[in-house]
């Protein structure tokens, strides 16, 4: 489907692709205007997928492969890879007395009375957490130097378990790396096809737990990653395509192939990234300084809180939590991170029946093999598709653009056997149902999430992309008291869409113990030139000249606490005097999370953030919305009305033959070819002068509810 034509910024023909759990979304942007397509995803091949969706796309705007310019792509397959626990045979060597400290973790149980208590196992297991005799302190100075021998005495077990790849973590190895150093060249040499990964190069920063465990996800992944991003280039290459290759970091940069191959952590929430990206870009073109992302696709929803059009970022992240919302149960990345909340909620969520006669959906997900019961491909089990298909949400027809043909009858079936049945509910209220509960659960997830944060949602926008979102977005801002809600061009993939507007980037973070009384302005500015010169190193090549930009902050804390904050600091050298001004930022950022600050108490800096991007594509801010008349629906369907609890004949509108300034009145369909957006009764649409859907509240809340 193409869509609004594109200014020619001379940025050429850009392509991007997203590969999710269930679809692989391609989107293109050319001076003849955006092209976008979904393809189911192909699981054991990835590749073959993407390949597949390429040439479609190509097809689509008569383009050749050699015709393309940049190719961005973002991928869960690391994240997958983590969770399904089918990375490579890894080991683990770390100093001398630390090889559990990946079992110990933070030493505290994350459900305090939950006698049953389900903890993460580590991705390395005991046998294989291996230990060499060396010792260095906070400062990097050697106690006990690195025995050669106890390291060599290793590489025969290494051997005869197979080992694929291996994590080096020593202690305090941020502060002097060279005891990893001289560990990666023995291994290296004893154990050529083993991948390597340092902790100080992939997290050099204190707390051994948390790196030691960003080392071994990394170096689990590293040679999955590695073969695929192999493979895809080597075949995108045959068929012509010489341009750079791009890929979306979770941080929502750019980075090279090369490094992402070295450092695949860095892409576990990449496509999520892409999405967040996207709706920043929407909230500046429409002037929205507060915004909720709402990135639903067919195996997770992503909720995401935006700020005067910035992401909220975090250096922590969580992969593979064994409890929904339950903040210490997954595996902890130190890595940079867009902020978001993930649940298991998408269209192919799982739905059943619990002991207590309860709805639950997901975290289990059909994805796209044997994907909902409506796909007619062995899936059995009802699923958040097969409901919004029952509830008149869904075209059978040209369900992915007509790609995949529904088989609403089979959605039934697995609806009333399921859920229908143990609850003696008729079809359309069981559907009802697993509606409700999903969307009540991401609800839910949201408001824990701004509560964390200390913000509202009420005075907020909704920007809602994905396959799934804009089926579900007016019924969630029900549920949160939100007024109007924004569906972008190109929703049905967001993500693939925010990855055309990320800018090059790359981010460094060194751990440096200083507190403000003993300010070291000296040593501070060289610090931070050795890291713009490496952030540098991996961008500038990437950037051809164009303009970069540099972002500082320092994690703070008043001595004695356990955790630090954020602080953005200035760019430039620095001098003695700079302590007042580092002191102000972080007592003027500590008041604003926590609404006061603790007099007389000295505060000491752990880490240091450098980040170095180029400018995103530039912003066309929207005109106002024209006048218009009401729009002109093409046909009817059955829709399932929550407001009158029952199915009522809606119009139905085809997003292309919308104009500027025409209005709907819901409760009314609006469809194109990779999502459909559901007007509830709550809602009017307009489409706004850049053809995007806004959904403005016409009844008050009290009403609504």
């Amino acid at each position: 489907m193409a869509t609004q034509k594109q200014n020619p910024d001379q940025r050429g023909v850009r392509l991007a692709v997203d590969i999710g759990g269930t679809f692989t979304d391609l989107a293109l942007e050319s001076p003849q205007g955006r092209f976008s397509h979904k393809i189911l995803t192909t699981p054991r091949a990835p590749e073959q997928g993407v390949m597949d969706g390429i040439t479609i796309l190509l097809g689509k705007a008569k383009i050749e492969w050699s015709a393309i310019d940049v190719f961005v792509h973002g991928t869960t397959l690391a994240t997958n890879a983590i969770i399904e626990r089918k990375g490579s045979p890894t080991a683990l060597i770390t100093t001398q007395g630390f090889r559990d400290s990946l079992e110990m973790a933070y030493e505290h149980r994350f459900e305090q009375y939950d006698v049953m208590i389900d903890k993460p196992p580590p991705l390395v297991p005991r046998q294989w957490r291996l230990e060499v005799t060396e010792r260095m302190n906070s400062r990097g100075t050697v106690l006990i130097p690195l025995d050669e021998a106890s390291a060599q005495a290793l590489v025969p077990q290494l051997k005869a378990a197979g080992i694929q790849s291996l994590a080096i973590g020593l202690l305090h190895s941020y502060a002097n790396p060279a005891h990893e150093k001289r560990l990666r060249e023995i291994f290296a040499a004893a154990l050529p096809e083993v991948s390597i990964t340092l902790s100080s190069d992939v997290c050099p920063e204190m707390r051994e737990y948390e790196r030691f465990s960003t080392t071994c996800a990394n170096a689990y992944v590293q040679p999955v990653m590695a073969g695929y991003l192999g493979r895809l280039e080597q075949m995108i290459r045959a068929k012509g395509m010489h341009c750079p290759i791009y890929l979306i970091t979770s941080g929502g940069g750019l980075t090279t192939i090369d490094l992402a191959r070295r450092y695949p952590i860095r892409l576990v929430e990449s496509g999520p990234a892409g999405g967040a990206i996207l709706a920043a870009r929407v909230a500046n073109e429409c002037g929205l300084d507060k915004v909720l992302s709402f990135d639903m696709g067919g195996t997770t929803a992503k909720i995401c809180l935006i700020d005067d059009f910035v992401p909220q970022q975090s250096r922590t992240f969580e992969v593979a939590r064994q409890y929904r919302f339950q903040k210490g149960s997954g595996l902890p990345l130190r890595i940079p991170v867009i902020e978001m909340v993930e649940i298991g909620a998408g269209g192919g969520s799982i739905a059943g029946v619990d002991e207590m006669l309860r709805i639950g959906v997901g975290p289990e997900s059909a994805a796209s093999e044997p994907g909902p019961a409506c796909y007619g491909r062995g899936g059995t089990k009802p699923t958040v598709t097969d409901a919004d298909v029952a509830l008149g949400r869904i075209d059978p027809a040209r369900f992915a653009g007509g790609t995949i043909s529904l088989k609403p009858e089979r959605s039934n079936d697995a609806i009333a056997g399921v859920i229908g049945k143990p609850l003696k509910l008729d079809d359309i209220e069981a559907a009802f149902g697993i509606c409700e509960v999903v969307e009540e659960n991401m609800a839910n997830a949201a408001r824990v999430h701004a509560v964390e944060r200390g913000k509202e949602l009420s005075d907020r926008t909704l920007i809602a992309f994905g396959g799934a979102a804009p089926l579900h977005a007016a019924r969630l801002a029900e549920k949160l008291g939100i007024d109007s809600v924004i569906v972008p061009t190109g929703a049905g993939v967001g993500s693939a869409v925010g990855f055309l507007a990320a800018p090059v980037g790359y981010e460094i973070v060194r751990s440096r113990y200083m507190t403000l009384d003993n300010f070291d302005a000296s040593q501070l500015n060289a610090l931070f030139k050795t890291m713009r010169a490496e952030a540098a190193e991996v961008v500038e090549p990437a950037t051809r000249g164009r303009q970069l930009h540099e972002h500082r902050t320092a994690d703070m804390r008043y001595r004695g606490q356990g955790h630090e904050i954020a602080v953005t600091v200035p760019v430039r050298a620095y001098t003695s005097n700079d302590r007042e001004l580092f002191h102000q930022e972080f007592e003027k950022a500590y008041a604003a999370l926590f609404g006061r600050t603790i007099p007389d108490l000295g505060v000491e800096i752990l880490s240091w953030t450098l980040r170095l991007a180029d400018d995103p594509p530039p912003v066309v801010k929207a005109p106002a919305t024209p006048k218009g008349g009401k729009a002109r629906s093409s046909g009817k369907r059955q829709l399932f009305d929550p407001a009158q609890a029952r199915m009522v004949s809606v119009p139905v509108y085809w997003r292309p033959d919308l104009a500027p300034g025409e209005t709907i009145e819901g409760p009314a369909m609006i469809t194109e070819d990779e999502t459909s957006t559901f007007v509830s009764s709550a809602f009017n649409a307009t489409i706004n002068p850049i053809g995007y859907i806004v959904l403005q509240r016409r009844l008050r809340r009290a009403e609504a509810a």
